[in-house]
Parts: C-alpha cells; structure tokens; sequence
C-alpha cells in the first residue's frame, strides 16, 4: 500500500508538473498584464488555472514575492495577498508530501547533520518555530520545504507556521501590485505602513533567541 501511495503521489506531481510547463504558464506568471487580462476574460476556469501555477512555480522554488505581487496587481491587495499565500502554501505542501513519501530516506543521508539541528529546533512548539523560518527567511525555500518534510513536524503545524510566516512579505507585495495596477494611492500606503511594520519585527526577530536557533540550521 505504502509503495502504491508513493507511487500516486509522484504521478500526481509529475502530471501537474507537465501541464503547467506545457501550458507556458511559468513564463506567463511574471507578466501583470497578461494575467489581469487572462482573469477577466477566463471566469473560474483561469482562477483555478492560476492557482495551480502559482502552487508548482513556488514549489520549484519561484519567488513567492513575484507571486503575491503579480496577484495584488490583477485582483487587488487583499484578495491578491490571500490567492498567493494559500497557493504557495499549496506549493510548500507539495514539497513537503514529496519528502515524507519518496525522498525521506535520501535527504536523511544527505543533510543528516542539519536534520539533526532541524529536530531539536521543532522539539517544542513547532508552528511557531516553522513560522520564524518563513519570516527571516532561512535558506532556500524548496530545500525548507524539503526538509521539514522530512522531519517528525504534523503537516497542520507546517501549515500553520507557513501562512503565518509568509503572510506579512505577501501582503506588502500584493498591496505594492494593487497600488501600481489599479493605480490606488491607498493601497500603496498600505504596502508602505505594511513594510515598516515588517522592517520593525524583522529587528525584533534578528536580537532574539529563536533567531540564533533558526540560523543555526542555515
């Protein structure tokens, strides 16, 4: 049973995977125009469409940013801010069912000293620990991903953890878009107030403990 789960998990992976490369949606993905356009014109179909992109650009490790930006500019700041928050998250949970199903074992060779580090970071509440990755950011984030999957993490604290973390640079992002595209002077102050906002936690984060813990496994 557990070889026929892998199995499905990776033809599932592999099939979106073509679909989204053959369609050219990771080049379409950076054009705001292109995609404002595609929206209004396509209904339901072309919001699903995008949704699915987005989740297999940011898997591959695409900028998140470019995605929350690209959203804010066609659909407005909130709207865009959560679209391209719930697609990355999507994105990041691909990574993560891929590592706990196929490549556990392999990345556990490969980064058996950073995993060792992973663990005792995630030993105590471990949301909260996945949200401070997210915020600062550690590293790549497709290895993040891969790692955390391969860790003892639920997929709820995973998830938990990486909306929360990722929400603040996807809305300053996205209100940046909706300003620039709907040539809203709101929406840019709202990116700007966002911003420093941002800027003051990432001081806070950068002279507390948990920072030189999450570093660490950097």
């Amino acid at each position: 049973m557990n070889r026929w789960l892998k199995a499905l998990v990776l033809a599932g992976l592999l099939l979106l995977l073509m679909w989204v490369v053959n369609a050219g949606w990771l080049e379409n993905l950076s054009d705001s125009n292109w995609v404002a356009r595609f929206l209004a014109q396509g209904g339901v179909q072309a919001w699903l469409s995008l949704f699915a992109a987005g989740a297999v650009f940011t898997a591959l490790g695409g900028p998140r940013q470019m995605l929350a930006f690209v959203s804010g500019f066609s659909m407005g700041g909130a709207i865009g801010a959560t679209f391209a928050t719930l697609a990355t998250l999507i994105g990041a949970l691909m990574c993560f069912a891929l590592a706990r199903t196929l490549l556990r074992a392999r990345l556990k060779r490969r980064f058996a000293h950073r995993l060792i580090k992973v663990e005792k970071l995630l030993s105590h509440d471990a949301w909260l620990k996945v949200m401070m990755i997210r915020l600062m950011p550690v590293g790549s984030n497709l290895l993040t991903n891969l790692l955390l999957g391969t860790t003892h993490v639920g997929a709820l604290s995973f998830s938990i953890g990486s909306v929360l973390g990722y929400l603040p640079q996807m809305l300053i992002f996205a209100f940046a878009g909706a300003g620039l595209g709907m040539a809203d002077e709101w929406q840019l102050a709202i990116s700007l107030s966002l911003l420093v906002i941002s800027a003051c936690l990432a001081f806070y984060l950068y002279h507390s403990r948990v920072r030189r813990e999450v570093e660490e496994i950097a």
